[in-house]
């Protein structure tokens, strides 16, 4: 696949490297720069995902958990009705029912607070779960922190026998909170080949070198539209049928399963609607 032409309008928009994969073989490759690991921001919320896929695989938690029950020791003094109606999954598809997003980038080096399980806790849940998408941060963090509960270990261990060693991918860094929890809602450091394995896996419906490592039910419900709005289970929907995981300035990881393809980017870009439409005109269309 000749992206020549596309390769030029990405190097404008500060695409740092791009590959793509169709049928199983390398299509396309172009860098502007070697590879080394970058943080992949928002994009570690689908590798969350991908823990919890892991843990309920496993049994160790369940979709349908009340949050009052799963962070029994960690609730205000007051528990209002729409916190005692939120469940895991609504950790997983930005409805939870907090009106504004918290522990963004910018609110994290600033928090005074060192427990952030109670900290979110106690943020007002003003909306009934399940009814209006608000991106925030505590949802796959607290579903990050579950699965390190449950599985009595950070979030790089759990998934390094389970995901990184299958796909080749050596112990990654990932941002950590006061306490040395990982911070599953972003600051997962990875190369673009690494992220590049991860969307492969999702369009192997979670099989690698002949292996089911995690169920195709999962990837699928996971990946799905949950809502009203484009969103999985911390995977972003978009064209052509295809799912994403997507960090600011632009770390991407999109899987069209119709065309049997990936596409990944890793970028410092400033102007994502141009770099999306780049992606989806210059490259999806002719896949």
């Amino acid at each position: 696949m000749d992206i020549t032409k596309a390769a030029e309008k990405l190097e404008e928009l500060r695409v740092l490297g791009i590959k793509i994969t169709q049928g199983g073989k390398l299509a396309a490759e172009w860098h502007s720069e070697p590879e080394c690991r970058r943080n992949i921001y928002s994009a570690s919320k689908s590798f969350t995902s991908c823990a919890v896929g892991f843990a309920v695989q496993e049994g160790l938690l369940s979709l349908d958990e009340k949050l009052t029950d799963a962070f029994a020791d960690d609730l205000p003094d007051r528990v209002g009705e729409n916190l005692k109606k939120a469940t895991v999954r609504d950790l997983l598809t930005m409805r939870l029912g907090q009106r504004s997003g918290h522990l963004m980038g910018a609110q994290r080096p600033l928090c005074r607070e060192d427990d952030w399980v109670r900290l979110s806790l106690a943020i007002p849940f003003e909306d009934p779960p399940g009814t209006r998408f608000v991106y925030n941060n505590v949802g796959p963090y607290l579903a990050g922190m579950l699965v390190q509960r449950r599985a009595g270990c950070d979030l790089v261990s759990y998934l390094t026998p389970r995901l990184f060693t299958h796909l080749g991918i050596r112990r990654p860094t990932w941002e950590s909170d006061p306490l040395g929890n990982t911070f599953g809602a972003g600051g997962l450091f990875l190369t673009l080949s690494e992220l590049h394995k991860f969307g492969l896996f999702y369009l192997r419906k979670g099989e690698w070198n002949g292996r089911q490592l995690l169920s195709r039910e999962w990837i699928e419900e996971s990946t799905r539209q949950q809502g009203d709005d484009p969103y999985g289970y911390l995977f972003w929907r978009g064209e052509y049928n295809s799912f994403r995981a997507d960090g600011k300035y632009c770390q991407l990881a999109v899987v069209l399963p119709d065309r049997q393809a990936a596409v990944t980017v890793v970028a410092e870009c400033r102007r994502g609607g141009e770099l999306m439409e780049v992606l989806y005109r210059e490259i999806c269309a002719r896949l």
